[in-house]
C-alpha cells in the first residue's frame, strides 16, 4: 500500500433530494468525511428544496467541516444526473468519488480506490463491489458484484452497467471529454459509464466490498415503477442506435425489465435476487 501522502487528492460528489432520510444523509456524509484517506473537499448537490431536518443536517456540517464541505442548490427536480455535472464542474481536484446520500462506504474505500489509480496511471474510472443491508435490521442481504478487468467490462457494458454506480471513482477530464451525465432523469449512470467507454476511458473493478448499499422496503417499486422502465428502455435503445451493441443486447435486458414491471412483486422480487444482482 502506497502511503497516504502520494494519493492524489479528489473531491466527493453526493445529491440529495427532499425525500431523503435526515439520518441517512448523516450516516453517508460521516462515513465519506471519515475516510482514512481524507477527501480535498465534499460538494453536497441539493436537488431543489429539501426541508426542514435536512437542512439542519446540512447546516450542521457546515459548521462542523467548514473548509471541506461545500453545498450546492440547484431547481427543483432536475435529477440526479445533472446535480453530478454541477459537482463535477466545480471540483477542485482531479479525481470525483461518487456516493449516493443513503449508503456507507467503508473507511478505507477511498484510499483503497485512489491507490488503483496510482498502480496503473492509464485508469479512468474505478469501482468496487458493494454489500445489500437490510436498513431496518443491519443484516446483510446480498454481494453484488461487478465484472473486474477492463475487457470483462467492456462486454458486460454492453447489456448492462458494469459498476456499482455507489461506487465509482473517476478522472474528472475523462468525464468531460465524454460529455457528462446526460439529461435522463432515471438510468443516468449506465449512460454515462458507456459514454465514458465509448470514449476511450479506462475502468476496472476492485473485487471487494467497499460500500454498503441500503435496501428497504421501497426499493424494489422504484425499480418496476412506469417512470423507471420507460428511461431503462429508452437509453439502451439509443445505446443499441449509436452501434455501441447489438439488437439481442438490447432486446435482453429490456424484456427482464420489463418482465419486472408486469409481474407480481412478489415473483419480481425472486427475479431479482436471483438474477439481477449478479
Amino acid at each position: 500500500m502506497s502511503q497516504k501522502g502520494s494519493l492524489p487528492e479528489y473531491t466527493v460528489a453526493m445529491s440529495v433530494y427532499s425525500g431523503e432520510k435526515a439520518h441517512f444523509l448523516r450516516q453517508s456524509l460521516d462515513s465519506m468525511l471519515t475516510q482514512t484517506h481524507p477527501c480535498e473537499e465534499l460538494i453536497l448537490v441539493c436537488d431543489g428544496r429539501l426541508g426542514q431536518a435536512l437542512d439542519e443536517v446540512i447546516a450542521e456540517y457546515e459548521r462542523k467541516y467548514p473548509s471541506v464541505f461545500r453545498v450546492l442548490r440547484m431547481e427543483q427536480g432536475c435529477g440526479v444526473g445533472q446535480c453530478a455535472n454541477a459537482a463535477i464542474k466545480a471540483a477542485r481536484t482531479d479525481y470525483i468519488v461518487k456516493m449516493d446520500s443513503d449508503d456507507i462506504a467503508l473507511n478505507n474505500r477511498c484510499e483503497v480506490q485512489l491507490e488503483s489509480f496510482v498502480k496503473n496511471p492509464s485508469l479512468d474510472m474505478c469501482g468496487a463491489y458493494i454489500e445489500e443491508f437490510n436498513s431496518d435490521t443491519g443484516e446483510e442481504i446480498a454481494i453484488k458484484r461487478t465484472p473486474v478487468t477492463h475487457e470483462e467490462i467492456l462486454k458486460f457494458s454492453r447489456r448492462r452497467n458494469p459498476f456499482n454506480n455507489q461506487t465509482l471513482v473517476y478522472k474528472k477530464q475523462a468525464a468531460l471529454k465524454a460529455g457528462g451525465y446526460g439529461s435522463d432523469k432515471r438510468c443516468e449512470d449506465y449512460d454515462f459509464v458507456v459514454r465514458m467507454l465509448k470514449s476511450g476511458a479506462v475502468g476496472e473493478n476492485i473485487p471487494q466490498v467497499l460500500v454498503k448499499y441500503r435496501v428497504t422496503d421501497d426499493n424494489l417499486s422504484r425499480r418496476r415503477n412506469a417512470h423507471n422502465t420507460r428511461s431503462f428502455i429508452s437509453v439502451r435503445w439509443r445505446i443499441f442506435r449509436s452501434g455501441y451493441s447489438s439488437f439481442l443486447d438490447f432486446l435482453i435486458p429490456c424484456a427482464a425489465q420489463v418482465a419486472l414491471f408486469i409481474l407480481p412483486k412478489s415473483l419480481t422480487g425472486k427475479l431479482y435476487k436471483k438474477f439481477l444482482r449478479r
